[in-house]
């Protein structure tokens, strides 16, 4: 470019473009001013490389406004930084330290996608979520931000969805079924070593085979007491058998889990993971916010419900390749949980879940502290990165430091100096632009939320989930026939509703006796698929308990919705969750 060229850079959305003169530039890069007077008011002229930045943001297409770029110790309002909506579902990291407005960047990103007609999911780990649903409020502060990044601020709230986890809290109660939830899942929360979730996973399958449904945790312990009883032992002796020892750490650890108050989590109606893709009325998607400061305290039971969410929404949407929009954007709050103690099973199959889901339109952000949190193989598969300022007061964090600053493409600042002077509200950007390609890393004040940045009133909220249509729907828990009064039942020579086919006691009686002459049959085999490798029962001591269970026709599974009787069909995800075909 010659000294006479004038660099023209779009502004996304403002009214118009703003021109940079390079005429006189110096050979350090700082821009002479304007060589003739304008009759509007125009920009300071940028150094070469802020303009480099400014234009790998100016996307044709929509796109979020973030901010406005920093460069030398300068906030330039028109300088916009935007991430193109399209690229949402290629996943990205929020970080920072404690304090320095990963909330608030959450909060902004998820009322634009709303805006747009975007779905949202926002883990509330502290509770001061809730405000995305009303309308923020005008202050000094914020018209001094709005000011200095050119924003056009405008209170506004948003249509909400209020959850909580078992019904804990203020929120729509999210409950799982035992059987949906996997064992995979269920062995992070209760602490299994790999020994103990394989035969945790041997039971959930022998649980499927035998329509023993797993609808909540003392299901579970019927199973395992069961399968660990004079009756039930044979039953997986073909498939690897079950130890007592073994069992008896299940069994402990189930014990201990529901002392802590965790039952309420495990049960139907079983929440349907479609609701989190709901448009409202007027074409903006819904904010779906799960309160989680009730479970605070234990943080393997949240984020392993967060990581069920995923897994439940992948198997139930179809492929659909890149839209122009996500079907639902899905921020993890406190991430680092999650991978905290996790198995190699687990982290490769988190990896494999963040690669596929993207192609059935759903993006997920992972939010945390610094990216050491998240595996390698996991921040592999995420291209947009918002990361607010560290801290490096100790040699601990001086590493991370460094180790965050080699996760970025090559940059003209120097980040470690800049990480460790961004202000609160500011961050250091690099999203994908609308080819896939990495845009270049850009200093950014971010705007204000337009919503209430803080918790509505408590009596707020409770009137909002109390008016929401899924009240009916989810707030009141059932406890249906299951594996527990299933077995039950056959213990007591009885099932609870036999088919017209199902002998009773009697009639099993009645059979067990030999006809005169007739030779009773002591080598009797076991039907083919009914046990698996299970021993010989003879003929006169009548069936087992397994097999008066499995001739129940009440064994049918039924669909979500309560008292309709379906057939079922498990898959099992990369997770070992089972769901019903809706």
């Amino acid at each position: 470019m010659t000294n006479s060229e004038a660099r023209r850079v779009r502004n996304p959305g403002t009214a118009g473009t703003f021109e940079t003169d390079t005429a006189g530039t110096s050979e350090t890069g700082t821009a002479a001013a304007p060589a003739a007077p304008s009759d509007t008011p125009s920009l300071p002229p940028l150094p070469p490389q802020a303009l480099e930045i400014v234009s790998g943001y100016a996307f044709p297409g929509a796109a979020l406004d973030l901010g406005a770029l920093l460069w030398d110790g300068r906030c330039l309002p028109d300088a916009q930084i935007r991430i193109p909506l399209g690229m949402l579902n290629r996943h990205g990291l929020v970080a920072g330290a404690t304090g320095t407005g990963k909330t608030k960047t959450l909060q902004l990103v998820a009322e634009q996608l709303s805006a747009q007609g975007v779905p949202v999911f926002l883990a509330d780990v502290k509770g001061d979520v809730s405000g995305i649903s009303a309308p923020g409020q005008e202050n000094d502060k914020v018209r001094t931000r709005a000011s200095e990044v050119r924003q056009e601020w405008t209170p506004a709230g948003y249509p909400c969805e209020f959850y909580a986890l078992g019904g804990m809290g203020h929120g729509i109660p999210v409950r799982a079924t035992v059987t949906s939830f996997g064992p995979v899942l269920l062995s992070k929360v209760l602490r299994l070593n790999q020994t103990q979730e394989q035969s945790l996973g041997l039971i959930f399958h022998y649980a499927d085979q035998k329509g023993l449904e797993l609808v909540d945790l003392k299901d579970l312990r019927a199973v395992v007491t069961f399968l660990t009883s004079d009756e039930g032992k044979p039953e997986l002796k073909g498939i690897g058998g079950l130890s007592t020892a073994t069992a008896g750490v299940i069994l402990r650890s189930l014990t201990a889990f529901e002392a802590q108050g965790m039952s309420p989590f495990f049960g139907e109606p079983e929440f349907d993971t479609n609701e989190l893709l709901k448009v409202a009325a007027d074409g903006r998607g819904t904010v779906s916010v799960l309160e989680l400061p009730a479970v605070q305290d234990k943080p393997q039971l949240f984020s392993t419900f967060l990581m069920w969410l995923l897994a439940d929404l992948f198997h139930d949407l179809p492929e659909v390749g890149d839209l122009d929009k996500p079907k639902l954007v899905f921020f993890f709050d406190e991430a680092h949980l999650l991978f905290n103690d996790a198995s190699r099973a687990f982290l490769d199959a988190i990896t494999q879940t963040v690669r596929l889901i993207r192609s059935k339109g759903v993006g997920i952000f992972f939010v945390t502290q610094t990216p050491k949190d998240v595996p390698g193989d996991v921040l592999a598969q995420l291209g947009n990165r918002v990361q607010h300022a560290l801290r490096a007061f100790t040699p601990d964090d001086q590493k991370a430091l460094k180790a965050t600053v080699k996760t970025f493409p090559d940059s003209p600042y120097d980040l470690e100096e800049v990480l460790t002077a961004l202000g609160t509200g500011e961050a250091v950007v690099t999203v994908l632009s609308e080819k896939g390609a990495p845009t270049p890393v850009a200093a950014t004040r971010l705007r204000a939320p337009e919503s209430l940045m803080g918790p509505v009133d408590p009596a707020v909220l409770d009137r909002a989930v109390e008016q929401s249509p899924l009240h009916t729907r989810y707030a009141l828990a059932v406890d249906r026939e299951s594996a527990y009064e299933k077995l039950r039942a056959a213990e007591a020579g009885t099932s609870a509703q036999p088919d017209a086919g199902t002998p009773t006691k009697t009639d099993r009686e009645t059979d067990a006796k030999p006809e005169t002459g007739a030779k009773p049959e002591k080598d009797a085999k076991p039907e083919k698929g009914a046990g698996g490798g299970r021993a010989a029962r003879k003929t006169e001591e009548g069936p087992s308990v397994v097999q008066q269970v499995v001739g129940s026709g009440v064994f049918k599974s039924l669909a979500r919705s309560l008292g309709t009787q379906i057939g079922r069909e498990i898959t099992r995800s990369v997770f070992g969750t089972a769901r019903r075909r809706r």
